[in-house]
C-alpha cells in the first residue's frame, strides 16, 4: 500500500499511477452472494453445468460484481492519512473489455487523472484498470470520482 500524508501531496501526481491494490479471489461462492444479492441469477454467472458448455467453457462473474470490488482495491492501494472520511461520487466511462472466469484473481491499478478542490477536502478522478492474474487484457476499466474530506 502506498501511503501520503496530506492530500496535497496528490497533486504532482495527476496523470501518474498512485497505487497498485492486493489481489482479490473471485470465486463460485462470491459469485453466487452477488447473484443472490442482485437477484441476476442468468446461467452464465450461476450454473457451472451449463456454462461449461457456454462461450467461456465456465461460469464468469458480473460486470457490476468486478466493479463493485472497487472499494476494496482502493483500500489496499493507497491512503491519505489525513482523510476522514471517504465517499463514492459516481463513475464515468466504465468497460468491460474481457471476462472474469471463475477463481480468478483481480487487482487494480490507480491512475489519478484530477484532484479538485472541495469544499473541506478534494474530489479525485482516478482511472481504475482491474487486471486479471495471467489474463492479458484488462477486465474492467472504469473512471471513479470519489470524495476525500479532512
Amino acid at each position: 500500500m502506498r501511503m501520503f500524508e496530506k492530500l496535497e501531496d496528490l497533486a504532482p501526481l495527476v496523470g501518474q499511477e498512485i497505487g497498485v491494490s492486493d489481489w482479490i479471489a473471485v470465486d463460485q461462492p462470491r459469485i453466487q452472494a452477488f447473484a443472490d444479492a442482485t437477484e441476476d441469477q442468468q446461467w452464465i454467472h450461476t450454473d457451472p453445468a451449463r456454462a461449461a458448455a457456454g462461450p467461456f467453457g465456465t461460469t464468469i462473474a458480473h460486470g457490476f460484481l468486478t466493479l463493485s470490488l472497487l472499494p476494496r482495491f482502493y483500500e489496499t492501494a493507497f491512503r491519505v492519512r489525513e482523510v476522514r472520511m471517504g465517499i463514492n461520487y459516481g463513475m464515468d466511462r466504465v468497460r468491460f473489455p474481457a471476462p472474469v472466469p471463475v477463481d480468478s484473481r483481480l487487482r487494480g491499478r490507480f491512475v489519478l487523472k484530477r484532484l479538485e478542490p472541495i469544499e473541506g477536502g478534494v474530489q479525485m478522478m482516478v482511472e481504475v484498470t482491474v487486471e486479471r492474474e495471467a489474463g492479458g487484457k484488462p477486465v474492467c476499466i472504469a473512471e471513479s470520482l470519489t470524495r476525500q474530506y479532512r
